[in-house]
Parts: C-alpha cells; sequence; structure tokens
C-alpha cells in the first residue's frame, strides 16, 4: 500500500568482503536492556498504570518538537490527497533553518545527545527524466494498542559444572530446551503468540508463567537425558503507540528497542521454517539447476528488516544466495567433491580427504538422535583395525573389534572396513565411527574460495540475477508460507501489505567533464548520458606528470610465457598518448616470483631498486600471489616506494588498449597527477573559501578472527578547486570497533597537510562516514564528530562540517516499472535518484544509482545526512555526491559510491594487507636481514602498534592506493 492508501502489483556485486562488518547483532539480551529499566511493566494494573504514563507523556512529546512527512515528490502520478497509514498522526514545522543548532536536535530523554538533521525540504526537484520505480519496501500496518512483552531467559544446566567453569550451551540446544518447555506447557506457553531470538530473549503478546521451569531432552540411546532450569523474568514492555508517535515525528529518538522487537518477530517464520545463516534465510532444499556437483549446491534465501519510511513502517527483503554442502552421506560427498576420487584406494587421496572433511559436522545414521558431530580428522587404523575396551552384560573387560561391535550391537555390518573411520572425539573423548554411517549435517556453509572453476562461475552467475529475476524471487519469498509474514506476526497485530512500494525517481544530469587535447589545450566534454562513461582516445588527461625515472621488475622472468618487451613500448606509447610524458625505463630487472615468499630477499630488491630514486616502480608478475601484500607493505612504509603491479597475461594481450590506459591514469593518479576535473563548480560550496573532501571507512577482520586489529583509513582532497587528488591516513585500532577512536587527529593531520600544500587551511569540511549501520549513527555524532571538533579547537581551527554516512550495505533495490524506464539490461539509468516515500519519514536521506548496472541488479548507495554546517539542500547535495562519483582516478565512468569513501576503503583494506604481511614472519625471519630497516621494524611481530603500519614519509601524501 502507498502513502496515498492504493494497493499495487508487485549487479549485486558478488562478496569480497566479510558481512560482519555492516551488521548488528539482532535482539541481543544486553541491547535490549539499555536503558529501559525505568520502564517496566508488569500486568493488570502495572501494564494499565505504564500505558496512562505513556499517555501522559505524549503531550511532553508534541511539545518538544513538530516535524512532518517531508519526502513529496515535486510531480508523482496526480492521484488523491494521501490518506494516514496505519492512523498516524502529523504535526507540521517550517522547514526553514537559520542556524546548526536548529538542523540538528538534542534528545533530552535520551542523555541529551544530538539527533540527526531533519530533511530541509520536501525533496529534491532537478530532473532530466522521471521513471517510475517499484521498491521491494513492503508496507506494514500493526495496531499502536499492542504491547509486546519482553521475557529474559535463563537457561542451566542442572548437572554439576565440569571444573567450575559454566557450560556454554548451544544455539541448537537452547531452540531444543526451548521447543521442549513450550510444547509440555502448551497453555502457559503459546507458541504463536512469541518469538525467540535463539539466546536470551522471548517477546510475548500474551502473558508468560514468571519463574523456574525444569526441563528434561532426550539426548540419546547411548546417553543420559539431560536437565535444565530455565528461569523466566519480565524485563520490560514496549507500546507500539512509542512507535507511531516516531514515525509522526513527534519523537527525536527512534525506538530502536520497540523495532528490534519487531523486527525478531517478522524473523519467527522464517526461523522456524528455514536454515538460518547471521540474518539470512534458506530453504531446506535446493533446485535442481542450482546443484553445483561437487557435493555443494547453491540454495536462494533472502534478507530482510523493518525501516521507518515516509509511508509508515515497510518490509525490506532482498533475496540471497549461498553455497552449501549437500546433505548426503560422507562417501557420496567425497565421490563428488574430490575429483577422481576411488574409495579402493583411499590412502592416496587422504590428504585431499582430511581437507574436505575437518571441521565438518556430521549427524549418524546408527542411532535415532540428532546430535551432530565435528570431524576431528581420521584415524591412524583402519576400521577393521580399530579395537576397544567395553564392559560386559556380566561386568567383566572385554576387547572387541569396531566393525563387530556395530554387528553385534546395531546389526549393521560394515562395508568399507579397510579405510579409517572418522575421528569424532570430543573433550578427550574417544569416538570413532565408520564413514558410511556418517551423514553431512544440512546448513553448512561451503567457502567460496574452495570451489572450483566451474563451481565458482556458477556460482558468480546465481549471485547476479538480472533485475526481473530478482523482483520475481522476492515477491515470491514474500507470498511464500516460509517469509516473514506468517502467523505470529498476525497474531502480534503486524500485517504486510505483499506488493512492492511504487515511486517516482528522478534522472539527474551527469556533470560535464574537462579533459584536455594532445596539445594540452582544456576542453568540455560530455560523458555518455546512457551509460555514464567517456572515452580518452584522441584525448588526454588534464595534467599529465612527466616520468622520467622509473625502473621495471619483471618477477615472470622465470616463467614459461615471460613479459613481451614490446609491452614497454606500448605502455610508453599509450601514456605519451594521454598527455603523459613518459621516458624509457632506468633498467629492466629479471627476478623471479620465488622472491615474494621472503622477506629479506624482497626487502634488499626493493632497496636496491629505491636506490636510483625512480618516480615509480612497475612490477610485472606471472600469476596473483600472496607476496603482494609484502611487497606493498615493505614499499609504502619501510622503503618508500611508489610500486604499480600488473599481470603478465594482461600485459601479453595483443589488443590491450584499454588494460594500458587504466594502467596510465593509476600511474598517473599515484604521482600526482589528474587525469579528469568537472568542468563546472561544485554546487553550493564553491562561493568562497577552500573546501575539503573527506572519506572515513574501518576495516575488520573476518569473523573466524578474533585477534586481529581493525584498521581505520581517513583520506582527504589536498587541491581545490579540483578535488581530485588525495593523502590518507590509517590507524589499527580494537578488534572490531567500529568508532574511529583517532578521527580527530587524522583528520588534522590531513588539514596540516592541506595547509602546506595550499598555504591556507580549508574553511569547509565535508565528510562520507561508510561502514555505519543506522543503529551506529549516534556514536557518530557524539563520538567522532566531538573528537573531530576537540582535535580542531585545540590549534583554534573551526571549520563549516558536514556529515554524510553512505551505505551500501542494505537491502532495498530499485526496478523500473517498465522497459523505457530502465536501461539495455534493464537496471535503472545511472542518476536515479529516490527522495520519497520510501526515505526516512522526516531525517535527511536518499537513494542515489549512480552507476551503470552491467551486470546482474544496480544496488543504490543510501545517503544520510547527520550533521550540516552548510544547509544543503537536497538538489545541492544530491548534485554534489553524483559529480563527485565522476572523479574516481583509475576509470573513466561513474562509481556506485561517493569518491572520498571508495578511497577510504581501499586504504583501510590496504591495512589488512599490512597486517597480514607483518603477522606472516617472526622477528626471527628477518633478524638475519642485512636491511636495518626490515630488522629494526619487526622487533615486535605480534604487536599492532602504530609503528608498523606508518606510511613512509615520501608515500604518504600521494595516491599509493589506487
Amino acid at each position: 500500500m502507498d502513502r496515498r492508501g492504493n494497493r499495487w502489483s508487485e549487479r549485486d556485486t558478488y562478496r569480497e568482503k566479510d558481512d560482519e562488518r555492516y551488521h548488528n547483532r539482532d535482539c541481543h539480551h544486553r541491547g535490549y536492556e539499555r536503558g529501559h529499566r525505568r520502564a517496566r511493566g508488569g500486568h493488570g494494573k502495572e501494564r494499565n498504570a505504564f500505558r496512562d504514563s505513556h499517555r501522559r507523556d505524549e503531550s511532553r512529546w508534541l511539545a518538544k518538537t513538530d516535524a512532518r512527512h517531508f519526502g513529496h515528490d515535486a510531480s508523482p502520478y496526480p492521484e488523491p490527497e494521501p490518506e494516514p497509514i496505519a492512523d498516524l498522526q502529523t504535526v507540521t514545522v517550517q522547514p526553514e533553518f537559520n542556524s546548526a543548532s536548529e538542523f540538528n536536535q538534542v534528545s533530552s530523554g535520551n542523555g541529551d545527545k544530538i539527533c540527526p538533521i531533519r530533511r530541509p525540504d520536501k525533496g529534491g526537484s532537478l530532473f532530466a527524466r522521471h521513471v517510475r520505480l517499484h521498491v521491494n519496501h513492503f508496507p506494514v500496518t500493526f495496531n499502536p494498542e499492542t504491547i509486546i512483552s519482553h521475557y529474559d531467559v535463563d537457561i542451566k544446566p542442572m548437572a554439576p559444572m565440569r571444573h567450575r567453569h559454566p557450560v556454554r550451551l548451544s544455539k541448537a540446544t537452547l531452540y531444543q530446551i526451548k521447543e521442549k518447555l513450550f510444547s509440555d506447557n502448551r497453555t502457559q506457553f503459546p507458541l504463536s503468540m512469541t518469538a525467540y531470538d535463539g539466546e536470551r530473549n522471548i517477546f510475548s503478546v500474551t502473558p508468560l508463567p514468571c519463574g523456574t521451569h525444569d526441563v528434561k531432552i532426550f539426548c540419546g540411546e547411548d546417553s543420559e537425558d539431560s536437565s535444565f532450569q530455565c528461569t523466566i523474568k519480565l524485563v520490560n514492555e514496549f507500546n507500539l503507540l512509542k512507535l507511531k508517535d516516531y514515525l509522526a515525528g513527534n519523537l527525536l529518538s527512534i525506538p530502536r528497542d520497540i523495532l528490534q522487537s519487531m523486527d525478531l518477530v517478522m524473523k519467527e517464520n522464517p526461523a522456524r521454517n528455514m536454515i538460518s545463516v547471521g540474518r539470512h534465510f534458506y530453504p531446506h532444499e535446493y533446485q535442481e539447476t542450482d546443484d553445483l556437483k561437487c557435493g555443494v549446491a547453491v540454495f536462494r534465501g533472502f534478507q530482510h528488516s523493518l525501516k521507518p519510511t515516509y509511508q509508515g513502517l515497510a518490509l525490506s527483503l532482498d533475496c540471497s544466495v549461498m553455497a552449501f554442502r549437500k546433505r548426503m552421506s560422507v562417501i557420496d560427498f567425497l565421490e563428488e567433491n574430490i575429483r577422481g576420487f576411488n574409495i579402493g584406494q583411499f590412502a592416496r587421496y587422504r590428504r585431499e580427504v582430511e581437507q574436505a572433511l575437518k571441521g565438518v559436522k556430521v549427524t549418524v545414521t546408527h542411532r535415532k538422535a540428532k546430535q551432530k558431530y565435528t570431524i576431528v580428522g581420521l584415524t591412524d587404523k583402519t576400521t577393521s583395525s580399530i579395537s576397544f575396551s567395553c564392559e560386559s552384560p556380566e561386568g567383566k573387560m572385554n576387547t572387541i573389534n569396531l566393525a563387530n561391535y556395530f554387528l553385534e550391537k546395531y546389526k549393521i555390518e560394515i562395508r568399507y572396513r579397510d579405510i579409517p573411520c572418522l575421528d569424532l572425539s570430543k573433550n578427550n573423548s574417544k569416538q570413532f565411527v565408520p564413514m558410511e554411517l556418517c551423514m553431512l549435517v544440512e546448513g553448512q556453509r561451503y567457502p567460496k574460495e574452495n570451489l572450483e572453476r566451474h563451481a565458482s562461475t556458477s556460482l558468480k552467475k546465481l549471485c547476479l540475477p538480472a533485475p526481473h529475476i530478482r523482483k520475481k524471487s522476492i515477491c515470491d519469498m514474500m507470498r511464500s508460507n516460509t517469509g516473514p509474514c506468517g502467523d505470529v506476526s498476525m497474531n502480534f497485530g503486524i500485517e504486510v501489505d505483499r506488493n512492492m512500494t511504487k515511486v517516482m525517481g528522478r534522472v539527474i544530469e551527469p556533470p560535464e567533464l574537462k579533459v584536455a587535447t594532445p596539445n594540452g589545450k582544456v576542453i568540455k566534454m560530455e560523458v555518455d548520458k546512457d551509460k555514464c562513461h567517456w572515452n580518452l582516445m584522441a584525448k588526454s588527461v588534464v595534467d599529465g606528470k612527466p616520468i622520467k625515472r622509473w625502473v621495471i621488475v619483471d618477477f615472470s622472468a622465470s616463467d614459461r610465457n615471460r613479459l613481451n618487451k614490446q609491452f614497454i613500448q606500448k605502455l610508453i606509447s599509450r601514456c605519451r598518448n594521454m598527455g603523459i610524458r613518459m621516458e624509457e625505463p632506468l633498467f629492466y630487472q629479471d627476478a623471479t616470483m620465488s622472491v615474494f615468499s621472503n622477506m629479506t630477499r624482497l626487502t634488499e630488491l626493493l632497496e636496491d631498486v629505491n636506490n636510483c630514486r625512480p618516480q615509480f616502480l612497475l612490477c610485472v608478475m606471472s600469476r596473483k600471489d600472496d607476496g603482494y601484500r609484502r611487497l606493498k607493505w615493505i614499499s609504502e612504509t619501510r622503503v618508500g616506494l611508489i610500486t604499480q603491479c600488473c599481470l603478465f597475461n594482461k600485459a601479453n594481450e595483443d589488443k590491450n588498449d584499454q588494460y594500458l590506459t587504466n594502467l596510465a591514469l593509476k600511474i598517473n593518479a599515484k604521482l600526482g597527477g589528474s587525469n579528469v576535473e568537472l568542468f563546472n563548480p561544485f554546487p553550493h560550496i564553491n562561493d568562497e573559501g577552500h573546501v575539503m573532501f573527506l572519506g572515513a571507512d574501518v576495516n575488520h577482520p573476518a569473523s573466524r578472527d578474533t585477534i586481529s586489529p581493525s584498521f581505520a583509513a581517513v583520506v582527504g582532497t589536498i587541491n581545490w578547486p579540483a578535488a581530485n587528488r588525495y593523502a590518507a591516513r590509517m590507524r589499527p585500532q580494537l578488534h572490531r570497533q567500529e568508532k574511529i577512536a583517532n578521527i580527530g587527529e587524522m583528520c588534522l593531520e590531513l588539514v596540516e597537510t592541506y595547509a602546506r600544500l595550499n598555504e591556507v587551511k580549508p574553511r569547509k569540511l565535508i565528510l562520507f562516514r561508510d561502514g555505519v549501520s543506522e543503529s551506529q549513527s549516534d556514536m557518530v555524532l557524539n563520538e567522532e564528530l566531538q573528537d573531530l571538533k576537540k582535535a580542531f579547537s585545540e590549534k583554534d581551527y573551526r571549520p563549516t562540517i558536514t556529515i554524510i554516512v553512505a551505505r551500501k550495505r542494505h537491502q532495498t533495490r530499485l526496478f523500473p516499472e517498465r522497459d523505457v524506464d530502465g536501461g539495455p539490461r534493464g537496471n535503472v539509468p545511472p542518476g536515479t535518484v529516490v527522495d520519497t516515500i520510501v526515505v526516512h519519514p522526516f531525517e535527511f536521506d536518499f537513494y542515489l544509482c549512480s552507476h551503470y548496472g552491467s551486470l546482474g541488479t544496480s544496488k543504490p548507495t543510501h545517503y544520510n545526512v547527520l550533521w550540516d554546517e552548510h544547509k544543503f539542500s537536497s538538489d545541492h547535495l544530491q548534485k554534489l555526491i553524483y559529480s563527485l562519483c565522476f572523479t574516481f582516478a583509475r576509470c573513466t565512468k561513474s562509481v556506485s559510491l561517493v569518491t572520498p569513501v571508495y578511497y577510504a576503503d581501499l586504504v583501510a583494506y590496504r591495512g589488512r594487507l599490512y597486517h597480514k604481511a607483518v603477522m606472516e614472519h617472526s622477528p626471527n625471519s628477518v633478524a638475519s636481514s642485512s636491511s636495518s630497516t626490515a630488522s629494526s621494524s619487526l622487533s615486535s611481530v605480534g604487536s599492532n602498534e602504530e609503528r608498523f603500519y606508518k606510511l613512509h614519509a615520501d608515500v604518504e601524501n600521494t595516491m599509493f592506493f589506487i
């Protein structure tokens, strides 16, 4: 249902980063309790008192602020006046602001914290054309009189603790205990009226009996039943009237606890009927066409969340795919997964078998229990050779052969006796089981990096469905019985419209660009409006840096297919045609790929090259290699040498003009040149004074890494008005900490660098922050911004500041309603902006698809303005951000993410590469090095001190990260 009450019918990139960087844990117990202990309620009189108190406070909320739902499109579908959604009231406010303090209001009921800026107008009005779109937002209605009770569930085993340490129960066991508790007491614990997060939180719309309850679960024929104590305690009560008031603009701070509880309710139906992986849900069965034929199949699932929008509450759902091990016998899995596997020649494949099975979870077929076991490895002996001691019925200790044991006890004759058993031992308890009696547990992710080439290609293809296919999949999942819309949500008074939201989008004009002719004359160039790209054939870069001193090291020299020396002349010729005067290299040196595996040899090679002070080093590699990170770490932090890598197979291609152009663009940017500039000034901010664009991001370690530091990076422009050259700073910080601990210090360093180069400090700063979820906006405003202002004030520097969060980790997708509204690939055209209906009820945000989608379905970037001292209008800011997307130095097209954030992401990832390079070698491995720089820098490899990652002075103010 749209905001007018009408009903409508109905290249995600292959992930290279860990999903964990952007998502919040759902329904974490401590998160729910935080800040709500004063609002505890009960049943009967206590609940009525809570309601009365809430209604008395309503007038206070109305007095604190007025707002209205901004975001009406200037000329959407001509329809009647909008009807209220979910009986929401709206209160008007004057949208004109005279000072920064009026933009960002303070929530006195939330610890006097600054809240994000409100939308300054009704949305943008600039457009080249309008497009009709479907958005995967499904309107949600709810009963504002509903009260959701939040209960804490503490489950403890009744058996004594081992070694006095508390036993950590798995999520599967906790679910099993909860299911048994509810099935034993159906009247007191109505399953359809509750939602469980799998840990310590239950939400219910009916009273649950508090106190301690005993639960006993069956553990199998050979084990005693386990008994547990479940202590249930009422923690809080959430009145949905408060959410209604927030959506109407009568509350400054979002009631996140209420939204999280409703979000969990919407996840309850798929959690009961599907495989849960993080925040994603996948079916138990896969389609026949999705079998990858290696013991692995692709499962098609989805991810969803609730969002406050202009039309009210909405459910955003997007489909996803993931590779899982198929539920099959272990032997069948080995036959599919290991090429040429022959069980009769098991010894030949033993190493591959151990690699394929270690850590995999299995169940056994000879028992009725559904207990899961983890494969530790393989037994040293074969099944026929394994014997163990056991007690006979007469009480005597006898030695019995393992195969005979299964025949006598389970009447199972072991077929494969000449192969090892699976070692399923745990907690010093030996447990060996023949492979033929083990089945792989369903729902086990298969690492995509372990897939063979054809399977990997198939997975990537399925990850990038065309827009019409993705749209149909989303609608099918919404209508599925296992989807988010089920009986539980309806019992909570929550209903979801199964039809996508219809909006009118605007396509804004791309900027005009500045390039040069071969004789150096600057000219204006219009980009292709359909694909937003441009061609540099017969044109030159704006400012090509002369290259007089450079060196080539060919690491592919010992390979059979080594570098063709004509590549050097082609590169020189291409650079000269692009206005980059490139001379012959100082020298050409042969090397081998083995140098990358030896830190000492690699350091010596780079130091020898740097003795002649080249502008950059071109490294030709025969393949992608882990030594790349060692090369970058040594050259950029120890030696102070700019490097550019390329693969010899790409360099040797006959028709490689585009590849040579890309190399030339990267080299020129690294050396301080300017490839392309905007022809017209930036909107709204180009009146007076210098402006600096900043980008900030944090790179987190993989989910299985529990000790490595996170890396924060900040980049900033160092030229004006072109604003296309950047310097970068990075710092290691605490493991998985999203807050940038030293953002003030890093930004101040960049400002001082700007001042040294331009003899003036920038008067205006525009900071783009990446990597934060919606719930972390408060942290950016009330911690990072304050650190920034404190660092500046200590130097008596007070620029005006705007902070904008750029998010790619969201589920919102835009689909053209008609063919005429989309591009040749069925995606929305580049420059598409949506700032009505599906955006926030009153905060300043919008969706911008700034790139041409050639693969899969384009994902727009969600921009959310948190702080603004420059008083941007929607049109000014959207045009500014779209223009910045054309200044990315290493390609000739607009990119999907605003350039400062894109660069910050590259720098933060570079910090991750540095850390891996440092941790690969102990101090002893380089202590014998003749290089003083290498040996002295690694005196404590395990440390996360900044000195290991500090950029060399000759590199730190260049675009080394391109």
